[in-house]
């Protein structure tokens, strides 16, 4: 291995730091980080594999130039987004998984460049080494969460599915979301990682004050991590929720006749009614059929209000002008017989999913694969709706499915006084897979950092209502019919990690993009200088 802070002999580039591995060795590497952070994740969930897939990623891209960077990115995002979300082929072929994890494996790429550019480009700016290596530590760290925010928000609204953040929601680590938000625990955990990075340059450098003074900055923060509290919220009562998990046939290629899923539904709802229930709560895809404009379907959702005596919120795709919406809404009690859906309290999926629920350049995209095309007939349109409905003065967030990853549909809800979450979801297409663990891992982390209480339901589970601290109320196992119901903790009050949060991201994403475009700037004038 090469000395951390030497310079590459003949590259013309002062400053510029040695590989510390050799290209041939650090292409497996990367491809360990990718599969070593897949354990990180549900169903494996062993936490601290996201740590050292950090380190081992890191490692590899030292030194690098730009093509160079971009491989060994390359390879560590499509091992990574490959494996990590193989469930998106068990129904649907191995043509939709291998597209989304080499996209995403692509633009992971991308991103590991700046990272790479900011080891080769720092050293040259910050000459002092303790503090080099902390600056570099921090601009890491923020470049991290730079190339999540990029994969979160593009193509297509993007997929923010596998932030490193995410693989602490089990631990007392997340509850640092409520005060620095999702994106500011991640840029914590890469912080720590790449302090630990210093500190083996520094030893390899045979320098004695670097590696303490980077060591001890990781355990501290770690140590932060670990014993900071969660952000308050105030209590404010308790809503008698019963949420149901029908486990009727919801996916795409189910076999069902007309009403099998109401049905399904219908019966799991049973144990509901001789209960004192202020709300029922159904998943996404739980009517199969337009109750605003059948007026049977309608009917039989007023016999079950009426058999529970409380409101249904339920979710089904309702048609408007043409265009079609995934809905949630609020069923009243006593309403009209067949109530007009601009009359209800509804609220329409903000980010339908890109082929699955609409074919975003369908043309081109039929061109290359018509078959799996031809089978999304149905273009769902993006909601504008706030994702709220008020119950009797109780204000229920909402998110839809894959909603539940995008930062703002969240955050509008606690803005908009939401003071319990409840998130509908139909995991049918992707049945014994770890799909839907990884889902129930993002809703279990949106409780801590809101400091709500989450009712997440699934069609075929895993159902679960989950308190403000993150940990499992009550549950329905996967595959089968049941209902949940409990008197849910109800909360009011913003947390710092809501408010402040998007203010921290955007400072992480610019500053980390701005100090490499400083840094190269300073490294070009360098070179010039040099030459003349």
């Amino acid at each position: 291995m090469s000395n951390a802070s030497s310079s590459r002999p003949g590259s013309g580039d002062p400053g510029a730091v040695a590989p510390l591995l050799p290209l041939w060795i650090a292409l497996p590497v990367a491809a360990l980080a990718g599969g070593v952070l897949n354990l990180a994740f549900p169903a494996p969930s062993v936490w601290g594999c996201s740590f050292l897939a950090v380190a081992l990623l890191l490692v590899a891209l030292i030194g690098r130039r730009t093509w160079a960077a971009l491989l060994v990115g390359a390879v560590y995002g499509i091992v990574f987004s490959v494996v990590l979300v193989s469930w998106t082929g068990t129904y649907l072929g191995p043509i939709p998984w291998l597209a989304l994890g080499i996209l995403e494996g692509a633009l992971t790429a991308v991103g590991c460049i700046p990272i790479a550019l900011a080891y080769r480009w720092l050293p040259a700016l910050v000459p002092a080494s303790i503090l080099r290596a902390f600056v570099t530590a921090v601009v890491v760290a923020a470049l991290w969460i730079a190339r999540e925010l990029l994969l979160g928000t593009w193509p297509y609204g993007g997929f923010p599915w596998a932030r490193i953040a995410l693989t602490m929601s089990p631990t007392a680590a997340a509850d640092a979301t409520s005060w620095i938000g999702i994106s500011g625990l991640g840029f914590a955990m890469v912080l720590i990682v790449a302090l630990a990075v210093e500190a083996f340059r520094g030893v390899l450098g045979r320098r004695r004050v670097l590696p303490i003074a980077a060591l001890s900055g990781a355990a501290l923060l770690a140590a932060l991590l670990v014993v900071a509290p969660a952000f308050p919220t105030a209590t404010a009562g308790t809503m008698r929720i019963g949420a149901v998990q029908g486990n009727g046939p919801t996916g795409y290629f189910d076999h069902r006749e007309p009403g099998a899923v109401l049905s399904a539904q219908w019966d799991a709802s049973q144990p509901l009614l001789d209960e004192n229930v202020d709300l029922i709560v159904w998943p996404e895809g739980g009517i199969d059929g337009d109750p605003f404009q059948n007026a049977a379907l309608s009917r039989t959702l007023d016999r079950l209000t009426s058999a529970v005596g409380a409101p249904l919120l339920g979710n089904a795709a309702t048609e408007t002008d043409g265009r079609y919406f995934n809905t949630s809404f609020l069923w009243p009690l006593d309403g009209p017989a067949l109530p007009a859906r601009d009359e209800a309290q509804t609220h329409a999926k903000r980010h339908p999913v890109p082929f699955g629920e609409y074919v975003p350049d369908r043309d081109f995209y039929a061109a290359i694969v018509p078959d799996l095309i031809g089978l999304i007939q149905r273009e769902y349109t993006p909601g504008a709706d706030a994702p709220t409905v008020d119950v009797s003065g109780t204000v229920v967030g909402l998110a839809i499915c894959f909603d539940v990853i995008y930062d703002e549909v969240i955050q509008e809800g606690i803005d908009a006084g939401a003071q319990v979450l409840v998130f509908q979801t139909n995991n049918a297409d992707f049945r014994g897979t770890a799909e839907n663990l990884q889902q129930l891992a993002i809703a279990r982390m949106r409780a801590v950092e809101t400091g709500r209480s989450v009712v997440n339901i699934s069609t075929v589970g895993t159902s679960q209502i989950i308190r403000p601290d993150g940990t499992t109320q009550a549950s329905v196992d996967a595959d089968r019919p049941g209902a949940l119901l409990d008197d849910v903790e109800l909360r009011t009050g913003a947390t710092a990690g809501v408010v402040f949060g998007p203010i921290l991201e955007q400072i992480l994403l610019w500053g980390g993009l701005l100090s490499v475009v400083v840094a190269g700037l300073c490294q070009a004038l360098r070179r010039r200088s040099s030459r003349g």
